[in-house]
């Protein structure tokens, strides 16, 4: 699955209507469908949005439900595009969180972000991309720690 940098729910529908609208894909029967719903609200800790309208939602409740959408096929990997862009910092944590419960679960995370410490904390491995080819890739601390990562992208003053 992927997931947009750019802001992919439906503003006038609820959260609870964002989510359907994806489940209504499945061939599932009704109360199937509530029933993963249920399950999805809870996992991402959005039962409590679930009748409010996707434009009252700030930056990183946005970003939650639109990650809820991106599970509700049940995806074995999922690109996430600059999905720390435009968020708070307790939404950046909420999301690492997110991140990492995905990962514990099997399901492989892609994440193409230029919040490098954001995206260093939460990744296994990393690469760094200049001008179309891959300038260095290992381990973020490896990777943090690169002299040629540090000339053409972090700066030579970055730290984790």
């Amino acid at each position: 699955n992927y997931l947009p940098q750019e802001p992919s729910i439906f503003r006038k529908l609820t959260v609870e209507e964002n989510i359907l609208a994806i489940l209504e894909t499945l061939d599932l029967q009704e109360d199937e469908k509530r029933e993963k719903l249920q399950h999805l609200l809870g996992e991402l800790d959005l039962t409590g949005l679930a009748k409010n309208h996707a434009y009252s939602l700030s930056g990183g409740e946005r970003r939650r439900v639109e990650i809820t959408r991106a599970l509700v096929t049940s995806p074995k990997y999922i690109l996430l595009d600059e999905p720390f862009a435009g968020i708070d910092p307790l939404a950046v944590a909420d999301i690492q969180k997110i991140i990492a419960k995905l990962k514990a679960k099997g399901i492989g995370i892609i994440i193409s972000d230029h919040n490098v410490r954001e995206t260093l904390s939460c990744c296994d491995r990393a690469y760094i991309v200049n001008e179309g080819a891959i300038l260095v890739e290992g381990e973020p601390e490896a990777i943090a720690e690169s002299e040629l990562a540090r000339k053409f992208y972090f700066g030579e003053d970055f730290s984790l």
